[in-house]
């Protein structure tokens, strides 16, 4: 960590930040001069601080602040140490945290060891996931009462539409895509593919196959973290929110995942199209924890506006081979490369408790050695299908209680989270559907 400083000697200022449970990163501003005091012996925060509604708000009833006196935890640095922030001018140091209690004991409120409990049971299978995701956003001009597309900084015209795999849409923001691979390339982050989307102003970006997930859930919150603010430097904003224009489809984040054995092979590879028993197994987990997870997959007002038949999200329950209109989806291909796909997830999750979720899904299917319903085909929205819930209030009570979620996340994250969105839920009525996205469109 500290070489890293010293090979980048105009670093005058470090930030150090974790995931609250909105994903967004919370921390503090530190001179240079005392980063081996963080390193050492990390810093200081309330618990409570991860914890916050969307507006950075304490929760009303939580026992995290009067009840116990607004306790500190102690926030140390992630295996990822410190790294560039390419979206300001002055440079500065991101130094990742997560929190523990004083004596060492992992805070189970912290989405990021919610992920390292998942992938514990895991571990001691002698499994070892294997995961990428695919991230989609918005390019948006929020200038003027209404959202649109940037104009092209090349030809100073705006699209009045979508145009799905353009190059030329790719080309129009050119400076700003040249821009962001290099800022990834400096912060070590593994984008690969980049292509234009269904949406006004919409792109996706592929993160490469990673075998340490909690590193794959790191690139896709720094990120988030950086396309937003690196689109601010180029004077246009960017959104991962689930459903800023209401014409046109939403923003997901797909995450393909198979699984490793001791000896590096992929237990879901039987040499043919239709995978092991294993990767069944794995489905009928997914499925099973699907309606209890929709709190992860869907965390926020907006997120619903994404979730309705037809519209490229999945709305029930279903696996299938090679069909993006089912929740879970096989893809076809090399069978040394056989994976799931689980595409119900917005772009405006919080990328450790998604891949908790979903991960924590896959290894209780395993260990019980579940069986999925038959896989359908055709046309999975106008298929008699057990639904994902599609509203808000359904999703929390859902989350607080459904057993399989109870396997996944400790009783104390379970509580944060309820309590969090409930109180989201009550203010968010006040407000207008502008009003709402202002709140989600930078901070999600």
């Amino acid at each position: 960590m500290h070489n890293w400083l010293r090979k980048n000697p105009s670093v005058r200022t470090i930030r150090v930040a974790a995931a609250d449970l909105n994903g967004v990163p919370r921390g503090k501003r530190i001179p240079t001069r005392f980063a081996d005091k963080v390193v050492q012996d990390g810093t200081r925060f309330p618990m409570s601080v991860l914890n916050l509604d969307i507006w950075g708000e304490d929760i009303d009833d939580s026992p995290l602040v009067f009840d116990t006196g607004d306790r500190d935890g102690v926030l140390k640095p992630t295996e990822r140490g410190f790294m560039p922030m390419p979206w300001l001018d002055a440079p500065s140091a991101l130094l990742p945290i997560w929190m523990f209690h004083e004596d060492g004991r992992p805070y189970a409120g912290d989405p990021r060891h919610a992920l390292r409990a998942v992938l514990d049971r895991f571990k001691a299978r002698g499994l070892t996931p294997v995961c990428a995701v695919e991230l989609e956003f918005f390019l948006i001009d929020d200038s003027g009462r209404k959202l649109q597309i940037p104009p092209s900084p090349r030809s100073g015209k705006r699209r009045k539409g979508a145009d799905t795999l353009s190059i030329r849409a790719l080309d129009q923001f050119d400076q700003f895509f040249t821009d962001l691979y290099d800022a990834c390339e400096e912060m070590d982050i593994p984008a690969d593919t980049a292509i234009s989307e269904a949406g006004l102003g919409q792109f996706e970006i592929n993160m490469m196959h990673c075998d340490d997930a909690l590193r794959a859930a790191d690139d896709a919150w720094l990120f988030k973290m950086l396309v937003r603010g690196l689109a601010r430097r180029h004077g246009f904003a960017a959104s991962f929110m689930a459903k800023p224009y209401a014409d046109y489809p939403g923003s997901g984040l797909h995450t393909h995942f198979s699984v490793l054995d001791a000896d590096g092979a992929n237990v879901f590879d039987n040499g043919g199209p239709e995978g092991t028993d294993v990767m069944r197994h794995a489905v009928a987990g997914c499925l099973q924890a699907m309606p209890g997870s929709a709190l992860i997959f869907a965390p926020h007002a907006n997120s619903f506006d994404r979730i309705v038949p037809g519209s490229h999200a999945p709305t029930g329950v279903s696996w299938a081979y090679e069909n993006r209109t089912s929740a879970i989806r096989i893809p076809s291909g090399n069978p040394a490369a056989r994976r799931i796909e689980h595409r119900v997830s917005g772009g405006d999750v919080n990328p450790y408790l998604m891949l908790a979720a979903v991960l924590g899904a896959a290894i209780g299917g395993i260990e019980d050695a579940a069986e999925p319903p038959a896989p359908i085909s055709g046309n999975a929205y106008a298929a008699d299908l057990p639904q994902i819930p599609t509203d808000w209030k359904t999703a929390i009570d859902t989350f607080e209680t459904d057993p399989h979620i109870a396997r996944i996340f400790a009783p104390e994250l379970i509580r944060n989270m309820v309590l969090t969105k409930r109180q989201e839920l009550h203010y968010m009525h006040e407000l207008t559907p502008a009003e709402r996205v202002e709140i989600y469109l930078d901070t999600v």
